[in-house]
C-alpha cells in the first residue's frame, strides 16, 4: 500500500468522492450530492483513500437530519485490494468513536451475477478485515400497478378501527413478514419497527379477517419519502397474499404508482408470494454489524 493516504474529506473538495468511478451504477441509491443537500452526509463523516492522488476506496456514513442513533455506512467501493479497504475503515472507525454498522447494497440477484459478485468482494471482505461481520440479507421489492391476481375470496379487509386495535395486533405477531424501512426507524427515531410501529407509520392500517376475525393487518403508507407496505403481519399464512395485494390496492387508489415492500431474503415464502403478486426485486441489503 506504497503512498497510500486515507483522511476524510473537508468542505470543498465534496467533488472528490464522485472522482472515482461508481463500480455499480445500476443501483438506485441517493447520489452523493443529494445526500449532502439533504443533510444525511457530511463531509466529516465522508473518508477517502487515495493512491498518488486518485481515490482507490471511499466510504460514507449516513445520519439523517435529527435522527437519534449513530450513522451506518451507506457507501463503501474498494478499487483495490481489499486492505486498502480495512484500512480507511479502521482509521475512520477510530476517529468516528467506534465501528458502526454497514449496509452492503446490491442489486438483485447478485450472487448470480459474476461481474457485481466481483465489485462487492473488496469492500465486503474489507468490512470482514475491519472487524465488522455479516448478520443477515434484506431484499427491496417493488410493485409498480401490474394487474393483481383475484383474491382467495375466504378474507375480508377493513381499516382498523382504532389504535388500541392495532396495538393489540402488533402484540400477537411475533415475526412480521414485512417490515419496510426498519434501519431508518430505528435510527432516525429509535423506533422498533416490529414492536410499535404505530410510532413510525401514519395512514389507514388495514386489517384481515376470517369470518369476522382479525388475522392479519397491514400498514400501507404514501407519507414516508415514497408509498410502502412498512408492515404486515399475519395470524394465518394463507392470509399473506391476500393482504398484501389489498395494502397495495389500497396505496394505488391513493394515487400511488409505485410501492416498496421490504423482506428478510430468508423467507423464501414470502418472497415467493409477493413476486406471484407482481412484485419485483430490484435490490438487496446486506448488514455487516460490529463484533
Amino acid at each position: 500500500m506504497t503512498d497510500l493516504i486515507v483522511r476524510p474529506l473537508t468542505a470543498g473538495e465534496e467533488q472528490l468522492f464522485d472522482s472515482m468511478p461508481d463500480p455499480l451504477p445500476e443501483l438506485r441509491q441517493v447520489s452523493y450530492a443529494d445526500g449532502l443537500a439533504g443533510g444525511g452526509y457530511r463531509p466529516e463523516h465522508t473518508w477517502v483513500a487515495l493512491r498518488d492522488g486518485r481515490v482507490v476506496a471511499r466510504a460514507a456514513w449516513l445520519l439523517p437530519p435529527g435522527a437519534v442513533g449513530e450513522p451506518w455506512l451507506e457507501r463503501f467501493e474498494v478499487a483495490a485490494e481489499p486492505e486498502v479497504g480495512a484500512t480507511l475503515l479502521r482509521a475512520a472507525h477510530e476517529a468516528l468513536g467506534g465501528p458502526k454498522i454497514y449496509y452492503a447494497a446490491a442489486p438483485a440477484y447478485w450472487r448470480r451475477r459474476t461481474e457485481v459478485r466481483e465489485a462487492l468482494s473488496a469492500p465486503m471482505t474489507a468490512a470482514r478485515l475491519a472487524g465488522l461481520t455479516e448478520t443477515g440479507e434484506r431484499l427491496r421489492l417493488t410493485w409498480t400497478r401490474t394487474p393483481l391476481p383475484a383474491a382467495s375470496g375466504r378474507y375480508t379487509f377493513r381499516a382498523a378501527e382504532s389504535d388500541q386495535e392495532v396495538e393489540e395486533l402488533v402484540a400477537r405477531m411475533t415475526d412480521p413478514a414485512v417490515l419496510t424501512g426498519v434501519e431508518m426507524a430505528r435510527t432516525a427515531a429509535g423506533v422498533d419497527l416490529a414492536r410499535d410501529p404505530l410510532k413510525w407509520v401514519s395512514g389507514t392500517w388495514r386489517v384481515a379477517l376470517d369470518s369476522d376475525v382479525p388475522v392479519g393487518l397491514a400498514g400501507p403508507t404514501g407519507d414516508a419519502c415514497y408509498p410502502m407496505i412498512a408492515y404486515l403481519g399475519v395470524l394465518e399464512e394463507a392470509a399473506l397474499s391476500d393482504l398484501v395485494a389489498d395494502a397495495a390496492a389500497t396505496l394505488e387508489e391513493q394515487g400511488a404508482y409505485e410501492v416498496v415492500a421490504d423482506v428478510d431474503a430468508h423467507r423464501v415464502a414470502v418472497v415467493a408470494d409477493l413476486e406471484r403478486l407482481g412484485f419485483r426485486r430490484v435490490r438487496s441489503r446486506v448488514a455487516f454489524m460490529p463484533e
